[in-house]
């Protein structure tokens, strides 16, 4: 899993798993937390999020010498001192910060049914950067939507929406109690779960096919837990003929992906 620089942030005022908060100097800021307001930045992801109607727009400031997105209300341009005192400073802001709620989650029921396609769900995965991958990755492949517990997972903050580059706000999601029952609800609507793990016997080019597919992955070190594993229909890894043995979870993902889109598609046009 990538590392964080916690002490550097947290001196800051930064957690990376909240985004933006109070920081020791300036106006106070509101804080992210799981259901709350959270500061975005960057010209994707505030773009994706104005175009998302299930997100709730406060404010939107524009620091001087720098456009608007064309979809934009409630327009603030603020001088370059004032814009940088609402960031963290090491955000790559583009000009551009939105204060809004996190996207809404999406029943698992309503994300799961008609069974087509490909779903990614995350046991464990905290970093928001891995998360906000995974996030782009379920966009750039078509997939139906990620889902993450309740917790044990990281929130829906300003770091993950930039890593993702706008995908929190295009790829629906949904949040669980419990991954192993909703790995059995899932089962009962008609998707087929395949976890990867790394000491699996069958290869992911093996294990897919063109049925609806949840793919299921651990945190980088632990792995899926036994539970979760247990409820996977089969396990699977990654051929790696490099010899290398193991993939960032957000890596892994995009591999994982890329090879079940190719497995449907393939299924589709036989």
């Amino acid at each position: 899993m990538a590392r964080h620089q916690d002490g550097k942030n947290r001196e800051r005022g930064f957690d990376p798993l909240r985004g933006a908060g109070d920081r020791r100097h300036g106006p106070p800021r509101a804080r992210a937390t799981g259901d709350g307001a959270d500061w975005l930045w960057g010209r994707h992801a505030v773009e994706a999020a104005l175009a998302n109607p299930r997100r709730r727009v406060l404010r939107l400031l524009v620091a001087e010498g720098h456009a608007a997105p064309a979809n934009a209300q409630m327009i603030e341009h603020v001088g370059a001192g004032e814009f940088a005192r609402e960031l963290p400073s090491n955000a790559v802001h583009q000009g551009l910060a939105l204060l809004a709620d996190p996207p809404k989650p999406t029943l698992l029921e309503t994300l799961a049914e008609p069974a087509e396609g490909t779903m990614v769900l995350l046991d464990g995965v905290t970093d928001p950067q891995n998360v906000g991958a995974v996030f782009r990755s379920a966009a750039a492949f078509g997939a139906r939507g990620v889902i993450l517990q309740d917790r044990h997972a990281a929130p829906l903050s300003a770091a993950l929406a930039k890593a993702a580059a706008g995908a929190v706000d295009v790829v629906p999601h949904a949040r669980v109690v419990n991954l192993s029952r909703a790995l059995e609800t899932l089962a009962d609507l008609g998707w087929r779960a395949v976890g990867l793990d790394g000491s699996a016997e069958e290869t992911l080019e093996q294990a897919l096919d063109a049925r609806p597919t949840v793919l299921v992955l651990g945190s980088e070190g632990a792995g899926l837990r036994r539970l979760v594993a247990e409820h996977c229909d089969t396990t699977a890894r990654i051929a790696m003929p490099g010899g290398f043995d193991s993939l960032n979870v957000s890596a892994a993902a995009a591999v994982a992906l890329y090879e079940a889109s190719r497995r449907q598609s393939a299924g589709e046009r036989g």
